[in-house]
């Protein structure tokens, strides 16, 4: 689906693990009969996530879910932000998993974006914020994938001098 192969992503490293944030702009308001569907995947889909081999934590209210979230000027714009052990494992969850059934639907409930997704390494055991995210997002927007934001497309390796 991507494009690229699972085996050219870079493996598992004991001291990174891989922050991913992704965004999306609503056609419609969230309890409109148009996003039933998406509504009603939410849970299983976040559950799939959370007992998925290298899931390390996923952001969320009290109420399990990030969909009152909204950092954005345009309140119809969602965030979805994790950490994963590795990239391999990320990119599992995403293409290798029932995820794939509703990210193949994603045009059904969401505008076309330009650049949605962002992903970059953090040191084991820390948790990237929101503002941390929306930066990195707009940094990929801004200069394409480097050692700061990436994709699964142009993956790059953790920092050794950040070791």
């Amino acid at each position: 689906m991507t494009g690229m192969r699972l085996a050219s992503l870079p493996p598992a490293d004991p001291f990174h693990h891989v922050a991913q944030v992704n965004v999306g702009r609503l056609l419609a308001p969230l309890d409109s009969p148009a996003l039933r569907d998406f509504v009603d995947r939410l849970e299983p889909i976040n559950a799939l996530a959370e007992a998925s081999p290298g899931f390390v934590w996923r952001l969320q209210t009290e109420a399990g879910d990030a969909t009152a979230i909204r950092p954005f000027d345009d309140d119809r714009i969602m965030v979805n932000l994790s950490v994963w052990r590795s990239l391999p494992a990320l990119w599992e969850f995403v293409y290798a998993s029932r995820h794939l059934d509703v990210l193949s639907r994603r045009r059904e409930w969401f505008e076309r974006m330009g650049t949605y997704q962002a992903l970059w390494w953090v040191p084991a055991g820390t948790l990237p914020s929101v503002e941390e995210a929306k930066r990195r997002l707009e940094r990929l927007r801004r200069d394409g994938p480097g050692p700061e934001a990436f994709t699964f497309r142009a993956p790059w390796p953790p920092a050794v001098a950040t070791r």
